[in-house]
This record gives structure tokens, C-alpha cells and sequence, in this order.
């Protein structure tokens, strides 16, 4: 079995509103330091395979079909035994 922690984000050349949203909130509660907030979606995916290279191979066809629009997000993964 294997693990893999999924994470998409905006691209940092498309407007992200909801950070943006978040940003003036937080500052609006004192927190001012917070200069950028991006937001993102974080997944596991439990996969019933022991082959590493095979878990990569589709895990990304995964995150390029249907967790991430590759247009305007980014995603990277790990994987953990």
C-alpha cells in the first residue's frame, strides 16, 4: 500500500480571489504581517499497489485528468510507503 499526498495550488500568474478574500480578512483582524495568502486543496489518495513507479505513473494521470486543472493550478505529490 501506498500513500500519496496530493497538493494543488493556483498557478502564481492567475488572480487567486478567495486568497485574496482571506488576505483582507485576516488583516482586518490585526493580522498584518500576512502579506500573500494563495489558496490550495490537499489530498491522500491510499493506493493498492507496492510498485513505486507505477503509483507515480498514476497518481499523475490522476492529478492531470481530474484533481488539477493543469491551466490554471499547479500540483505536486508525494508518495510514502
Amino acid at each position: 500500500m501506498i500513500k500519496a499526498t496530493v497538493y494543488v495550488t493556483i498557478k502564481q500568474s492567475v488572480l487567486d480571489p478567495q486568497g485574496v478574500a482571506v488576505q483582507g480578512a485576516l488583516h482586518s483582524m490585526g493580522y498584518t504581517e500576512a502579506q500573500s495568502v494563495r489558496i490550495g486543496k490537499y489530498m491522500e489518495i491510499k493506493l493498492d499497489t507496492n510498485d513505486r513507479n507505477e503509483a507515480e505513473a498514476r497518481v499523475k494521470d490522476m492529478c492531470e485528468k481530474l484533481l488539477a486543472n493543469t491551466v490554471v493550478e499547479d500540483y505536486r505529490f508525494e508518495l510514502e510507503v
